[in-house]
């Protein structure tokens, strides 16, 4: 059983990450800043400017979101301190765990605070579009895409994130052909873009008669939902746009109506499809923002590849058919090849605990960028 004199030696060490995450968020000019944003509301005609009020209260939202979530470490890292004094004042090896416990939490805690002072990229802040494609092989391809679509659902909702389903084509047999949802949350986009790219399953086939081994792999798109601010020229004339019927398992997202939409970039043949409980009118304002990310996305990639090859958003050479993922069902265990961190909690990743890939992404990511800075 671990020590108290332990869990101190742990909890000094949280109480200087705290410090630094102070210093490094700018705390108390964030609470200056939302004062002074929150007496430029109080204004007579604040509201007559529609595009000034949004831009203050999105401002707002972001600070405050920022300073709530570091006064709850702070909060939490006082618990804890509280509860080990409690401990020597009157020593009970019964309240042992319960600290280790309490000191347990203000650790996950720095870690996602820390990871959100990793986000500073120009669309981190943003909704996330997360768009899935089975890969070749079929029923077992589908029902690889599907599991994936969950995983991120079990994501979301884990940290309180809202998902909103765009699309969902069913498989043939079992699973689907591709989906996209919308991810709604604080750095949803700086969260996931590193899931961005192809991911392999290993495992005996549900699907198969003789019990074989199968390998299937199914892809995931990730971009930023665009701000309107952000102007992306698309030519009325290079759409071409087809009504259907909603149909699939989004379950009270879609209908039977004809109020689906299939929006096709003639120049780029890019494709996108939005359905919801909705009406055709607001599936096709969906659409047109999907494909103004994706576009968006496409000529960032061009710039990227033309300053230069080795300069990517994503860790890795950022190639889109690039295998980033393995997932060994025999063997347990999940492989991130950009980093070579292997972790053998499959049923865990499953359900949506990928946080531990995130935040080594996000720190691999910021160590390459580093590195770029000293050798320019």
């Amino acid at each position: 059983m671990i020590t108290t004199d332990e869990l101190k030696v742990q909890l000094a060490d949280y109480g200087t990450a705290v410090k630094d995450l102070e210093e490094a968020l700018a705390i108390d000019a964030s609470r200056k800043r939302v004062q002074e944003l929150e007496h430029t509301m109080s204004r007579p005609g604040f509201y007559d400017d529609a595009e000034l009020s949004k831009k203050v209260f999105d401002e707002v939202g972001d600070l405050k979101g920022k300073l709530n979530r570091f006064e709850k470490l702070q909060g939490l890292y006082d618990d804890a301190e509280t509860m080990l004094v409690m401990l020597d004042e009157e020593y009970d090896p019964e309240l042992i765990p319960e600290a280790e416990e309490a000191v347990n939490t203000v650790e996950k805690a720095v870690d996602e605070l820390q990871l959100m002072t990793m986000l500073n990229g120009e669309y981190d802040h943003s909704n996330a579009i997360l768009t899935f494609h089975a890969g070749t092989g079929g029923t077992e391809a589908q029902d690889w895409a599907e599991m994936l679509y969950r995983m991120y659902n079990k994501w979301a909702q884990a940290h309180g994130m809202t998902v909103e389903v765009l699309d969902y084509q069913d498989g043939d047999e079992a699973g689907m052909k591709s989906a996209s949802m919308m991810v709604k949350g604080p750095n949803a986009y700086g969260l996931l873009k590193s899931e961005n790219g192809v991911h392999r399953l290993v495992r005996v086939s549900p699907f198969d008669a003789n019990a074989r081994r199968q390998t299937s792999f199914s892809s995931l798109e990730v971009m930023p939902e665009l701000d309107n601010n952000i102007n992306i020229e698309i030519n009325p004339a290079d759409i071409e746009m087809q009504v259907y019927r909603s149909s699939g398992a989004g379950g009270q997202h879609v209908n039977k109506t004809s109020s689906a939409v299939r929006m096709t970039h003639i120049p780029t043949g890019m494709v996108v499809e939005c359905q919801d409980e909705r009406s055709q009118l607001e599936n096709r304002a969906k659409a047109l923002r999907v494909l103004k990310a994706r576009l968006l996305d496409q000529a960032q990639q061009k710039a990227d590849a033309e300053l230069t090859e080795e300069r990517r958003s994503q860790v890795g050479t950022g190639d889109r058919s690039e295998r980033i993922r393995t997932y060994n069902f025999p063997q347990g265990r999940v492989t991130d090849h950009r980093i070579n961190l292997t972790l053998y909690k499959l049923d865990n990743i499953l359900n949506g605990d990928i946080d531990e890939f995130i935040q080594a992404l996000a720190e691999a990511r910021r160590a390459e960028l580093m590195k770029e800075a000293e050798d320019e």
